[in-house]
């Protein structure tokens, strides 16, 4: 784990940047019924039921060293 770390520490050097890679998978959902809006006392209301849409898979590369990361997605 301490070789893993050191890599963080190594000085900033333009032909060879530290990048970072992250990946996720998220379900796509969507309501099968119109939730019942919230009232005086009362907090909105959702059915536990469901709609599958698919997944999606989002993937964030990024150089470390930056000011300035930013991020991008696509279908």
């Amino acid at each position: 784990m301490e070789d893993v770390l050191a890599v963080y520490t190594r000085p900033r050097d333009a032909d060879c940047p530290l990048v970072c890679l992250d990946e996720t998978s998220k379900q796509l959902l969507a309501e099968t019924r119109v939730p019942i809006p919230m009232k005086a006392g009362r907090p909105s209301r959702f059915d536990y039921e469901y709609e599958r849409n698919g997944t999606a898979n989002l993937f964030m590369m990024f150089a470390c060293s930056d000011a300035n990361p930013s991020a991008c997605g696509r279908d």
